[in-house]
């Protein structure tokens, strides 16, 4: 049962990495814009809130260094794909190697660093419960933040005018800017907004998941936050379904070597972008569903003044 609390708590743990990156990717294509770059804002973010930590010890001032990092290299993105009208995915897979790049070289002086101890947190004085306190009640505060942030977002973006104007951005810009609303900013902002939380998932990964600084170590799960929006059909909470599934297929690879199975290390590694590639191939059998809930000017550049 220990193990089986330790699995839970570990695949919560790997779904709020995904959760809060493919969130911030969902407010991206609500207004329209593709953002391919996910993988490279996380990486620069990730590196910005590890030496932030490394030099003040202060976890959130981290958190607050990839936010800013996130949110600075989407918002570049934005202008240059909504003022200039660059190809959207041209200029998304540009950002996302150059914040692997970028990351690397930046890093190289961190590699060896360590953080400051990691504080354990038992909320309630219920952490020490059998099988419920290991596995729901010593997470850090983030994990419930990016539920929080999922149901939040579910009431912006479904019960309030700034969501309903985001959302008719996004399916219909010509209309929305024929009543009034400044289109290419709102798509901006939401570009940045959803800059700042892939951040937030790339200082989760530094500081929290993983606390050091190696190469490359968001390995891929921008991409898989990216598939996870048209996985959940463009829905809060469904993604966050689907990132604690993606989450424990993650865990499951650490879970079955631990287990002793006879099974190569390199196809335990390779099932989360297994999982990922079979789910959408499932969902795309099935086109309709998909262009239903599908924003209908996603990756569609819009010029005020044709």
């Amino acid at each position: 049962m220990e193990q089986y609390a330790l699995l839970l708590a570990s695949t919560l743990n790997a779904g709020t990495v995904l959760a809060l990156a493919a969130l911030g990717l969902l407010i991206n294509e609500k207004a329209g814009i593709v953002n391919l770059g996910a993988e490279g804002i996380m990486l620069c973010a990730a590196i910005a809130g590890f030496a932030t930590v490394v030099h003040t010890g202060n976890d959130w001032a981290g958190f607050a260094a990839g936010m800013a990092a996130g949110a600075l290299m989407a918002a570049s993105f934005g202008w240059l794909v909504i003022w200039l009208n660059t190809n959207q995915y041209a200029t998304g897979l540009a950002l996302s190697i150059f914040g692997v790049g970028f990351s690397a070289f930046v890093g190289i002086g961190y590699v060896q660093s360590k953080l400051p101890e990691r504080p354990q947190f038992s909320w309630f004085g219920l952490g020490d419960i059998p099988l419920v306190g290991p596995a729901l009640l010593q997470h850090h505060p983030l994990v419930y933040g990016a539920m929080l942030i999922a149901a939040g977002l579910v009431w912006f973006l479904f019960r309030t005018r700034a969501g309903l104007v985001l959302r008719s951005v996004g399916e219909s810009p010509e209309s929305a800017h024929a009543l009034g609303y400044p289109v290419r900013r709102i798509r901006l902002l939401a570009v940045a907004v959803g800059g700042a939380l892939c951040g937030l998932a790339g200082a989760y990964i530094s500081v929290i998941y993983t606390p050091l600084w190696v190469e490359g170590m968001v390995a891929g799960k921008g991409w898989i936050a990216l598939a996870l929006t048209t996985f959940a059909t463009w829905r809060p909470m469904r993604i966050l379904l689907g990132a604690y599934l993606f989450g424990g297929v993650t865990m499951l690879q650490f879970h079955l070597q631990g287990q002793g199975m006879q099974i190569p290390s390199q196809f335990l590694t390779m099932l989360p972008y297994l999982a990922t590639v079979v789910v959408l191939a499932l969902i795309s059998r099935n086109p309709t569903w998909i262009r239903v809930n599908m924003p209908a000017s996603l990756g569609k550049p819009f010029h005020p003044g044709s």
